[in-house]
């Protein structure tokens, strides 16, 4: 799917899957050696990530319901856990570098 911030008019990702069973967000992209631009993963529902087993640092936007940004953060290291986000109802997962100018409050949408 194709994932747009309409907010400021960016393109985040052209090739985004969609991990929306219990499996898909625990196996997440843990052992790929990377991502490239365009693809990332959108988690759903989901409100805290893991990067174990990751080779690589992640751009994290953890939104809402309607798709508002709650919360941005840059190059997320490997091996860590991100906080819980109170209200996100997804997380996208991005190569580093990709969110740009992305910041809470802006509206981000998933297109098929």
């Amino acid at each position: 799917m194709i994932v747009r911030n309409l907010t400021r008019g960016l393109a985040l990702g052209d090739r985004i899957r969609r991990a929306d069973t219990f499996r898909l967000r625990l196996l997440g992209l843990m052992f790929r050696p990377g991502l490239e631009p365009g693809e990332g993963l959108w988690l759903e529902p989901c409100c805290q990530v893991h990067t174990h087993f990751m080779r690589f640092p992640l751009d994290l936007l953890f939104l809402d319901a309607e798709g508002r940004v709650l919360r941005a953060l840059a190059s997320f290291p490997p091996w860590r856990i991100s906080p819980a986000v109170p209200g996100a109802r997804a997380v996208l997962e991005l190569p580093a570098g990709a969110m740009g100018e992305t910041r809470p409050g802006d509206l981000v949408r998933a297109f098929p």
